[in-house]
């Protein structure tokens, strides 16, 4: 049996499957899945908009009546974009790699620490240790903005200005890592922990094979929101980069625009950065999605 057999009777077997679920639907249920499937549509569009945006020819950038659809694809605004910066020493690669090291260093950095801090508040009663997490959580709240300047001290103090720690360091807490991953870890029974350490296991044995093992759908989550946070950010080549060759993508696409006497040029330019900015982040969901929904489901309030 070929390949393309195995997928025709693979599919034939799923579409049997499905009809023999909807046969077992009430009008209720039906009305339900039919709003679902409706709102999903609805959800998918800006999805569709900024995939045929970054393949419009210039002049649909700017139809009036604006389109939905690209009429006329073409990639001329991916080879603008590689040929942006002829006009200096650094092509638009330097930056893609940029964000590839800080994003790779930030997300392996912020889900370590996450799990390293989160463990001991979720089960070693500390003295100090609801105040310890009320502080983080306090800090979810604090606006990014007024941290500008105590971090540019900091970076500048610790000597790591135009380096890639530069841009990690500034970002490495992540809150909100820190309050899912504990609260999933507090579903994890104390007597599991007890069984292990009278079978011998040391705290990092029971840390990595048991509470690790355990929390992979939180770490999974982690994994997403540090990625999106770290492949978007621009704040550190703002504000600690001022060597060129050290900043990053976001920084780059919100320059291309910036400074410029109409808002017409480099749009083409800026939708095709735009969509590879958000390609990686498209990816990366798609795959951890199943781990997104039982994280939450989890890390509630109990």
């Amino acid at each position: 049996m070929t390949w393309l057999h195995r997928i025709r009777r693979s599919m034939a077997s799923s579409w049997s499957m499905y009809r023999s679920d909807f046969r077992s639907l009430d009008k209720t249920q039906i009305l339900l899945l039919f709003l679902l499937t409706v709102l999903a549509m609805f959800m998918l569009l800006p999805l569709v908009f900024i995939f045929n945006h970054a393949f419009k020819p210039l002049h649909e950038l700017f139809l009036f009546p604006p389109t939905f659809f690209v009429q006329q694809a073409t990639m001329q605004n991916f080879t603008d974009l590689l040929h942006a910066t002829q006009d200096t020493f650094l092509p638009v690669t330097r930056f893609i790699f940029n964000s590839i090291m800080v994003t790779l260093l930030s997300t392996v950095g912020m889900v370590i620490f996450g799990a390293l801090c989160a463990y001991p508040l979720s089960k070693h009663p500390f003295p100090g240790r609801k105040i310890v997490f009320g502080v983080i959580l306090l800090s979810i709240m604090i606006a990014v903005e007024t941290m500008g300047i105590p971090r540019y001290i900091v970076v500048k103090s610790l000597g790591i200005m135009n380096t890639y720690w530069g841009h990690v360091l500034p970002i490495l807490a992540l809150p909100v890592g820190v309050f899912l991953l504990k609260q999933f870890m507090d579903q994890v029974p104390n007597e599991l922990l007890e069984a292990a350490k009278l079978d011998g296991a040391s705290e990092w044995q029971i840390f990595m094979r048991i509470m690790i093992p355990i929390v992979t759908p939180a770490m999974a989550t982690i994994t997403i929101l540090s990625f999106q946070t770290a492949w978007t950010n621009s704040e550190t080549s703002a504000l600690f980069m001022q060597d060129d060759a050290m900043k990053t993508l976001p920084f780059y696409v919100e320059s291309l625009t910036s400074n410029l006497a109409n808002t017409v040029a480099r749009q083409g330019v800026a939708a095709a950065a735009s969509l590879i900015i958000f390609v990686p982040n498209l990816m990366i969901f798609l795959l951890s999605q199943r781990k997104v929904i039982q994280t939450m489901a989890h890390s509630g309030i109990k």
